[in-house]
């Protein structure tokens, strides 16, 4: 029997062995008292696989933290917020991999077993000056996760994260992250880092199954505004220190994927509720298609269009814009099998309209969290995507982004 129990202000130090430190090191524009660098270290050498930003366009730190995971291996990441290290040519690649020195020698370790990753403003060079003097600042503590979480917030209102506790036949670990993102979201990676952190011993090739698995029901399924970023890591270090039963393959490894995929799940839905000027969640869930790949397009599609995401900030009941969303999306559909409910108010059955009580549904509409069911009544596939309405503070954040 497993047992999964989220950690009362749990984050990415709650497994064994991991710290981390954060300071003001005066990258982000404006600012000097924010945190906006910071580090995670493992006591111990992690089996560690990522997955990163599907854009053409990749950042120096993405590509050279790529090269570095070719050894499967690392046992720490600086991170920094404020400066993408995007569109920045041979200089970028120069300083990330001095992101990397000035941490691995503050740390006592090899450059090599160091990643790096960025966020915020592309097309500027680091600041290096301010890096080097600030980074030797940083104190790694046991509950330095909470100041991580904080250091890697660009326009993100909210610190992300999150850790859960794992008994099962197989022995006890815990698995813990921070994300951050809160603009430029949109399926398959977009506009977001999250570092993984877990305590279980696991191998390999089963861990970068298990990631891929689940960025595809989380990360993936997570829209605020369509445009993908240059940056995009999510990534997980697995130290081995509690000492469970190696994990390979299933079945001892469906408690590990079963609470990777929560963590990641939960991570990314925060990052949907905090969608730059959002007010709410919206869920939008797809049943009964012919395929999961079927629904999982169907979801993101309606999750995105903004008609559906400026609907939902206006609590207006037009589910014409869902059903729409639904056509273009390019899976199979029947029009005379279609069902949709905000909520649990029906207003389409067998692809006819519903009278429907107008309060209820506005009732729906007017909550913090809104959820859409569409019904397609073909096959077996289902998914849930998550993103959030459009206001005009969206608008307004991201006109003013660099002023």
């Amino acid at each position: 029997m497993t047992n999964i129990e989220i950690i009362p202000s749990g984050t990415v130090t709650s497994p064994e062995g991991f710290y981390a430190g954060a300071v003001a090191a005066g990258i982000k524009p404006g600012t000097k008292d924010k945190l906006d660098l910071g580090i995670l270290f493992s006591e111990a050498p992690c089996e560690a696989v990522a997955m990163f930003t599907t854009n053409r366009i990749k950042a120096a730190p993405v590509v050279l933290s790529q090269q570095r995971l070719q050894s499967g291996r690392a046992t720490a990441i600086v991170m920094n917020s404020g400066c993408a290290n995007a569109f920045t040519g041979e200089q970028g690649m120069t300083d990330a991999a001095k992101m990397t020195e000035l941490a691995a020698k503050g740390i006592g370790i090899m450059p090599e077993d160091v990643l790096v990753a960025s966020t915020g403003v592309i097309g500027h060079c680091l600041p290096m000056k301010r890096i080097q003097t600030k980074i030797d600042r940083i104190i790694l503590t046991r509950d330095g996760g909470r100041g991580l979480a904080k250091a890697i917030m660009t326009t993100d209102t909210v610190p992300k994260e999150v850790a859960l506790k794992v008994r099962s036949a197989g022995g006890e670990f815990t698995i813990g992250g921070v994300a951050k993102g809160s603009g430029m979201i949109h399926p398959n990676l977009a506009t977001m880092l999250c570092v993984l952190s877990t305590d279980a011993r696991v191998g390999l090739g089963f861990l970068k199954r298990a990631l891929r698995k689940a960025v595809a029901v989380s990360f993936n399924m997570i829209s605020v505004d369509g445009d993908t970023s240059t940056n995009d890591m999510v990534l997980v270090m697995a130290n081995g220190l509690a000492q469970n039963a190696i994990i390979t393959k299933a079945p001892q490894g469906r408690a590990f994927q079963q609470a990777l995929d929560q963590v990641c799940i939960h991570l990314a839905k925060s990052i949907a509720r905090d969608g730059e000027g959002a007010t709410k969640l919206i869920e939008v869930t797809v049943n009964g298609a012919l395929s999961i790949s079927d629904a999982r397009i169907a979801a993101r599609t309606v999750v995105s269009s903004n008609l559906v995401k400026a609907a939902v900030y206006g609590s207006d009941p037009n589910w014409g814009r869902v059903v729409a969303a639904l056509g273009r999306s390019g899976v199979e559909v029947v029009e005379s099998k279609i069902g949709l409910y905000f909520g649990d108010v029906c207003l389409v059955r067998g692809g006819s309209p519903e009278p429907f009580d107008d309060k209820r549904a506005l009732a729906v509409l007017q909550g913090p969290e809104v959820s859409i069911r569409l019904e397609l009544n073909l096959g077996r596939g289902s998914a849930t995507a998550w993103g959030c309405d459009l206001t005009e503070k969206y608008v307004k954040i991201n006109s003013e982004y660099l002023t």
